[in-house]
């Protein structure tokens, strides 16, 4: 049991990163680049830069840990792994992360 208790957990995670990863890319757009370009506040990408890089390589983490305890399609793991370098593409993936939960919680193997 603890390893499927494991798996749910790390489907989780999966799921936090995506959010963080997300949330971190539209700071960077729609706070950080403006205010360095607008008004020349260089020190808010040279913040929010590294913030997001580090949220990226979490997701990527995420993603690579989660995806080798099986039960992934290539194309969900395609997916998942494309959206890493689509603006706000981890974000879409919340709602397949999800449905893998929900698939979690209906087999009960």
């Amino acid at each position: 049991m603890s390893g499927r208790r494991e798996d749910l957990a790390q489907l989780r995670r999966l799921r936090r990163a995506a959010l963080f990863e997300g949330a971190t890319l539209l700071g960077l757009l729609t706070v950080a680049v403006p205010a360095k370009h607008l008004f020349g506040y260089a020190a808010a990408t040279h913040v929010m830069g590294p913030v997001h890089g580090f949220a990226f390589l979490v997701y990527a983490h995420a993603l690579i840990v989660t995806v080798s305890g099986g039960g992934w399609t290539r194309s969900e793991c395609a997916r998942l792994a494309v959206a890493a370098f689509v603006p706000l593409g981890a974000v879409a993936n919340v709602g397949l992360l999800r449905r893998k939960e929900a698939e979690f919680w209906s087999n009960p193997t």
